[in-house]
């Protein structure tokens, strides 16, 4: 039985880039499911007009809103150093397509208080949260407006830190899930260990008493089921639905996940300089030595990645895909979930 939380046990994971536009979220729900618009790397404007959209549209949906890390916002001298040679080293990329590197950018926090501020003014029914905690007083604005608050974590340290902000349920996220980790402990890098996303449910699960969404991996029935019986209240899934006819994500992202030339994933910082699992390609592997410093090295890496799609050029793409990426397949978004379903 799902919870009355979320009511569902699928919930389609917050793909930013273009991947979970309204149209996405809404043939999620009408498929059995529940998705959330992916505030990242927008304005407030666009967020609140996706938000009128999938309200409009008649929808239960939820908004992801990534947390900056006063860290990254001000790096020490030797870590701007580290930053600026790997701007360097990014020239080769930017020339063979004939396009500028843009200046090292430092001031990005994704337009945070902006984002805090219209969801407290125009409340949505869920607020999640990724890349690090909102602090108490936001937590508590938020359900005081009528937010539900989700803290994404990787760990039974980061969940016992979210349900001291007073979150009310958490997204528990496995270093196998596809695209960027949610970790903000240590040096930001997604554990190893439980080797599995249903072992670190049940870590979780032992530790905080918060309704959990299991994230990583999760490509089939099996796997939700899995989750599930390790004490989950629903799976987070997101490369399973990447190649619907309804995803925004590019169709060069698409095609990729069905291509036999890609073999493996990886964590790499290679794109954002936060550690994300992608597909193995020669910009994976020709910078695995990129050091921190989200987002500034994703302001680096823009135009490259804009002009490597534009040239059909998947090897310079950042093509983010969970371990269990070879699951996808292309079809209706309602096939896909109805599969995940058991259907």
């Amino acid at each position: 039985m799902s919870h009355p939380l979320f009511g569902t046990p699928v919930i389609a994971a917050p793909m930013a880039g273009g991947t979970s536009t309204p149209r996405f979220v809404a043939a999620v729900h009408r498929a059995g499911g529940l998705g959330f618009l992916a505030a990242g790397y927008k304005t407030v404007p666009a967020m609140s007009e996706e938000i009128r959209a999938a309200r409009e549209a008649g929808i239960r949906f939820g908004v992801n809103v990534f947390v900056p890390d006063p860290a990254q916002l001000h790096p020490a001298p030797q870590d701007v150093n580290r930053l600026e040679q790997y701007r360097l080293t990014l020239r080769v990329d930017a020339d063979r397509y004939g396009v500028s590197l843009p200046p090292l950018r430092l001031d990005d926090d994704d337009h945070w208080q902006g984002k805090i501020d219209e969801l407290l003014l125009h409340p949505v029914e869920l607020v999640s949260f990724a890349f690090g905690l909102p602090a108490s007083g936001v937590v508590a604005a938020l359900r005081r407006a009528g937010s539900a608050v989700i803290a994404t974590v990787t760990s039974k340290a980061e969940a016992e830190l979210a349900a001291d902000r007073g979150v009310d349920a958490l997204v528990v996220q496995h270093s196998s899930a596809g695209a960027h980790s949610g970790a903000f402990l240590a040096d930001r890098r997604p554990a190893g260990t439980p080797s599995t996303t249903a072992e670190l449910v049940r870590e979780v699960r032992a530790a905080v008493g918060l309704p959990l969404i299991a994230a990583g991996a999760v490509s089939d029935a099996a796997a939700v089921t899995s989750v599930l019986d390790a004490g989950a209240s629903a799976a987070q899934v997101g490369t399973a639905l990447v190649r619907t006819d309804e995803s925004g994500a590019r169709q060069l992202h698409k095609d990729a996940l069905g291509a036999p030339q890609f073999t493996e994933t990886r964590l790499t910082r290679a794109f954002t300089g936060r550690y994300a699992r992608a597909l193995v390609n020669d910009f994976v592997s020709d910078h695995e030595d990129a050091p921190e410093g989200y987002p500034a090295i994703h302001h680096l890496t823009a135009p490259i990645r804009a002009a490597a799609a534009a040239a059909g050029d998947a090897e310079r793409l950042n093509l983010w895909a969970g371990t269990g990426w070879r699951t996808a397949r292309t079809g209706p978004v309602a096939d896909a979930i109805g599969g995940l379903l058991g259907g």
